[in-house]
């Protein structure tokens, strides 16, 4: 369905770009810092777009069914801003005076959740790109799955603008080629093709015949067009909305800096302020007579978007009444999961899950936890998304509730006998382009996006999982091989700095659980983590269940990240503690036998499980003191870097400080130390020095 939310096209369409072009040079200029030249040089492809096509509403930002819109380089943030102010969106004029300052709704770069309007945060280049890979794939997923005959109610395209520097970062080819093995035929992409970087013309270092690498990957490919002709761009618009089998691209061949005498097509248009001197040029140049941040009522009057948005919403509304009328609980499990919320019944269902768990009493990989905590889950959660990177065997992230994802013939989504949709999707060897999916996943709603590969891989994520932490989206990752543990395959696999370096990342969950108890307890955690993503990192080999070793556990204090585990009366000593080891993970089963082993000894000794170090930084001074009791040496355990565990105020760290070796597990730990006669040789040490 076709409902157009802006003007049709008019012969002020070049005053329209102006203003975008005026307003962004003003506020680069106020603000002494930004980037002019690409607003100014895609501003006629905007009033195609946002002018005649995108179905949004600048009063309710949040529908559920608007487009959506990235802006994938975001270094050229004033584009979206101007967009924003002008369409009537909460964005007033003096937000745009202060651009790039503290504490104001126009930040250097667009950030989701700060500017009404703006869908997801960019700047790291050819993210946004694939964050809209991950919206148009909710969006084709949602609308198989809730649309019914005669009521769709799931209908909406993502659109991308996009310059050479998103196309030239790797990520970018991960994404093309997902979004065309995909069929994602309601995302087009708008890629302005100026030629031009920071470092000046990039014909030298950017040869790639963009139009044939897209073709090469399942898209349909449209111009080059002139960017600066907003009737031709509208018309490859339309043409893009007309077909149904690939997702489009758009080149749109521009001059960055359009409008500046003696700035455009050059660098100098790129990342710096014009100047007093070369916006007065510009302006005559425009025949824009105008005062700084001054936009004539007209120029307002066409670009408002308020009266056609608010009724494409209200007739969205109309629909969405009559499918709740025909399908009143698809229509309550429709707006549930697009709120985020979780079922009312999820709170019983983790309890369940970590009761069964903790009773069986599994010896099995965290690995293999994970996956029975997830068939668990996935059996009540629907909006539960997995996928792995080419390693669903070995991380397990597929279950009996969640077949995998496919395309039929006419790339429509294929569908089980039972009528359910794909919920396991093979990413391919790309973890970064699928941790930057899930972010769009997310973002978008209507989904819990989960995704696996080797704790070391969690590098080529790691730039995605931040940005998930920044913009604060429930994104679950599944990090196995957590360890030297995985043996054979050696240092170029073996996890040494990766948990410490997760754990550095503000707003991110991590968890290294012990057990199948605690690894149940961590995805609960996860999936009730509504403004922060979660890292996982689970084992390969397998680890005892807790239960035979500390069988007084209390398992309610696990969801605070460090819980006591074993007391010295639990081993038969009646005095306090004389030390207590810290570990977590595989390592939790090594403290708990050096406990005994020291207890033969009549050393008491606490053992403390910190399966998330940052959960429990998280807890008030008064539990922290009760767990980690002040005067007592601490000894940590754990197969990695030491720097981390400093701060918790230890005595010694029994890990890892160089890179691990290629050869079987239990020769490993042997040689790295990690055996409980080690532990224990390490407690008596620390005491000895006390």
């Amino acid at each position: 369905m076709t409902v157009l939310t802006g003007p049709a096209p008019m012969a002020n369409s070049e005053q329209m770009a102006n203003a975008i072009r005026a307003l962004a040079m003003d506020a680069v200029q106020q603000a002494n810092s930004g980037h002019p030249g690409a607003p100014m040089g895609m501003a006629d492809m905007a009033v195609a777009l946002w002018g005649r096509h995108l179905r949004h509403n600048p009063q309710d930002p949040h529908w559920a069914d608007r487009d959506r819109f990235v802006l994938s380089n975001g270094h050229g943030s004033m584009l979206l801003y101007a967009l924003l102010h002008l369409t009537g969106y909460d964005l007033p004029i003096q937000e745009l005076k202060n651009f790039r300052q503290l504490h104001s709704k126009t930040a250097g770069h667009p950030e989701v959740g700060v500017t009404p309007g703006v869908e997801t945060t960019t700047g790291p280049l050819g993210q946004g790109l694939t964050n809209a890979v991950g919206m148009a794939l909710a969006e084709k997923l949602l609308a198989a799955e809730f649309n019914q005959a005669g009521h769709t109610v799931v209908d909406h395209h993502t659109y991308v603008m996009l310059g050479d520097g998103c196309l030239m970062e790797g990520i970018s080819h991960e994404a093309v080629a997902l979004a065309g093995a995909w069929r994602l035929s309601k995302l087009v992409a708008l890629y302005d093709d100026n030629g031009i970087s920071i470092d000046g013309q990039v014909a030298p270092w950017f040869i790639d015949n963009t139009p044939k690498r897209f073709e090469a990957c399942g898209w349909n490919v449209i111009g080059p067009v002139d960017g600066h002709d907003a009737d031709a761009v509208d018309k490859a618009i339309a043409k893009a909305r007309a077909q149904s089998a690939k997702p489009t691209l758009i080149v749109c061949k521009t001059h960055i800096g359009k409008g500046s005498p003696n700035r455009a097509n050059t660098s100098k248009a790129h990342g710096e302020p014009l100047g007093a001197e070369e916006i007065a040029l510009t302006r005559a140049a425009l025949n824009w007579p105008y005062a700084p941040f001054e936009v004539p009522a007209e120029v307002y009057a066409d670009w408002n978007a308020k009266e056609a948005g608010a009724q494409a919403q209200a007739e969205w509304s109309q629909r969405f009444a009559a499918y709740r009328a025909a399908f009143p609980e698809l229509a309550a499990e429709f707006e549930r999961r697009m709120a985020g919320d979780l079922p009312k019944h999820f709170a019983q269902t983790a309890v369940d899950a970590v009761v069964e768990a903790h009773t069986k009493g599994d010896t099995v990989a965290s690995r293999k936890a994970s996956q029975i905590a997830l068939e668990a889950f996935t059996a009540k959660l629907p909006e539960l998304l997995g996928g792995s990177a080419d390693l669903t065997g070995s991380n397990l992230t597929n279950t009996k509730s969640t077949p995998a994802l496919r395309m039929d013939a006419k790339g429509a989504v294929a569908k089980t006998e039972d009528g359910q949709i794909g919920r396991h999707i093979n990413y391919g060897v790309r973890e970064f382009g699928m941790a930057a999916v899930m972010n769009g996943i997310a973002l978008h709603g209507g989904f819990i996006p989960y995704g696996g590969t080797f704790l070391t891989f969690s590098d080529y994520s790691r730039n995605a999982i931040r940005m998930a932490a920044l913009m604060k989206q429930r994104v679950i990752h599944v990090f196995t091989h957590d360890s030297i543990g995985l043996g054979e395959d050696g240092p170029t696999h073996q996890s040494i700095e990766h948990a410490a370096s997760l754990r550095l990342i503000p707003n991110l969950d991590v968890w290294r659980p012990a057990d199948t108890a605690e690894t149940t307890v961590a995805w609960s955690v996860a999936l009730s983590n509504r403004d922060k993503p979660t890292a996982l990192l689970l084992s390969r080999q397998n680890l005892q269940h807790l239960s035979a070793l500390a069988p007084k556990r209390n398992l309610g204090d696990i969801s605070r990240g460090a819980y006591v585990l074993s007391e010295p009366k639990d081993v038969g000593l009646k005095k306090k503690a004389q030390a207590v080891i810290i570990a977590t993970g595989s390592e939790v089963q090594l403290a708990l036998k050096a406990q005994r082993l020291l207890a033969a000894k009549k050393i008491a000794v606490r053992v403390v499980s910190m399966p998330s170090t940052t959960a429990f930084d998280r807890e008030d001074v008064k539990y922290k003191k009760a767990v980690l009791p002040t005067g007592v040496p601490r000894i940590a355990v754990e197969m990695g870097v030491t720097s981390g565990w400093w701060k918790y105020g230890c005595a010694a760290v029994i890990g890892i400080d160089t890179y691990g070796e290629s050869a079987p597990a239990p020769v490993l730990f042997k040689h790295f130390g990690f055996t409980e006669e080690n532990v224990a040789a390490t407690v008596l040490a620390a005491l000895k020095r006390k």
